[in-house]
C-alpha cells in the first residue's frame, strides 16, 4: 500500500500522518486537543451511566462526570498533529493516508 509523500524544499521526503485513533482509556476529556484543532476533527463526548457515549458541548460540560474525546470528522485532518502536541496524556495516534 502506498502513502502520500511530499518532497520538502530541502529534498527530504516527508509522509504526513493523519489522526487514526484516540485511546479513550488514557483520555481524560480535558479538551486541550479540541481547542487546538481549528478543523472540527474532534468531538467531546460524555460517558453516561450506562457506559454509552453521548455528544456534548461546552454548556453540558459539568453535567457528566467522565468525558473523553472522539474523532468526529477524520476527513478534515490536515496532519499537523497539534492536537497530540497539546495532549498531556499523549493518547492520540496517527497513520499515513493511503493513496
Amino acid at each position: 500500500m502506498s502513502h502520500y509523500t511530499v518532497i520538502l524544499p530541502s529534498g527530504v521526503a516527508w509522509t504526513p500522518r493523519f489522526i487514526a485513533a484516540i485511546n479513550q482509556e488514557k483520555c481524560i476529556g480535558c479538551g486541550r486537543c479540541f481547542k487546538t484543532c481549528a478543523r472540527e476533527v474532534l468531538q467531546l463526548m460524555a460517558i453516561d451511566d450506562d457506559g454509552e457515549l453521548v455528544a456534548i458541548d461546552a454548556d453540558d460540560d459539568e453535567e457528566y462526570e467522565k468525558k473523553v474525546m472522539s474523532i468526529a470528522q477524520p476527513e478534515n485532518c490536515v496532519g499537523c498533529e497539534s492536537c497530540n502536541n497539546n495532549c498531556a496524556r499523549r493518547c492520540i495516534s496517527y497513520a499515513p493516508a493511503a493513496v
